[in-house]
């Protein structure tokens, strides 16, 4: 089991040129990536991605890659037949808009394309090498933070689930009690009404019982719940994404534990659901954190 939440970091330094890459991760219902690269690396956002789908399955992902240091060899370079072409555009653009054509250097030289860094192919393929090698290295370290949450987050799941199986077994102890307890409360609301005047025979009384016994009968809900307990723990041992079965079967809990709260009108039992009902809301906090 891995957990949602987790952070990762890697960096590496090849040619005079260092890089970062730091990936952090929440929950999420499905796999929502987003890049942050530098623009020398926005050519390779596809091959990156597809990076962090091959290693992540479920989760928001924010993934920042940065030069640590921008010491390539030769450095920026000045490209002068862009600068020339775009002056000659703007220049024109300022006639037909009938504008002031001054165009000063320093805004020409923040214009895309102007400066670029000196890039030649052979350059650019090591350091797409070294963008590969640094994202790579970052999932890793996350993979291993997010399988150390995981099991602490199974750890607690397996304690809140075995007290919600508690309080079902407590359920189920008390139900003969809360059926003999109604019995004999049929019994007496019986003769307060008739007294001595009329009878009730022992067969009418004890199909009224029998009706009320099956009107508060929750041993179908419990057998779930049991069924449920046992797909629950399996889940649990299973390696890869196992958040959404989880998240459907803390779903299942609440809803049988809804019906034997409804069905039973007894004052122990509702307690015991409202105790049922605590742990299944921290169930589900935890389970939204399971990849």
């Amino acid at each position: 089991m891995r957990s949602m939440t987790g952070f990762g970091a890697a960096a590496a330094e090849h040619g005079g040129v260092s890089l970062r890459a730091e990936v952090r991760t929440v929950n999420h219902k499905h796999l929502q990536i987003k890049l942050r690269l530098p623009s020398e690396f926005l050519q390779f956002e596809a091959e990156v991605e597809e990076l962090v789908k091959k290693k992540l399955e479920r989760g928001s992902v924010a993934l920042n890659v940065h030069l640590a240091s921008n010491a390539r060899m030769g450095g920026p370079q000045v490209r002068t037949d862009v600068a020339a072409r775009l002056h000659k555009d703007l220049l024109k653009l300022a006639r037909e808009l009938k504008l002031d054509p001054t165009l000063s250097l320093d805004t020409l030289a923040q214009l895309p394309g102007v400066v670029a860094g000196s890039l030649d192919p052979l350059t650019l393929e090591h350091e797409s090498k070294l963008l590969f090698k640094v994202v790579q290295a970052a999932l890793v370290a996350l993979g291993a933070m997010r399988e150390a949450e995981g099991r602490a987050l199974a750890a607690d799941l397996r304690k809140n689930r075995k007290a919600l199986e508690r309080l079902a077994a407590a359920v189920e102890k008390r139900m003969p009690q809360v059926v003999q307890g109604h019995h004999a409360a049929l019994e007496r609301r019986v003769e307060e009404l008739l007294g001595n005047r009329l009878g009730v025979s022992p067969g009418d009384l004890a199909r009224e019982v029998a009706l009320l016994a099956d009107k508060l009968d929750v041993s179908e809900e419990l057998a779930r719940l049991k069924s449920h307990f046992a797909q629950f723990d399996a889940i649990l041992e299973r390696s890869g994404p196992v958040g959404r079965q989880l998240d459907f079967l803390v779903q299942e809990f609440l809803r049988e534990s809804n019906t034997i709260g409804s069905k039973c009108v007894d004052a122990g039992v509702a307690h015991a659901v409202v105790e049922m009902k605590t742990a299944i809301e921290r169930l589900r906090e935890q389970v939204q954190n399971v990849e």
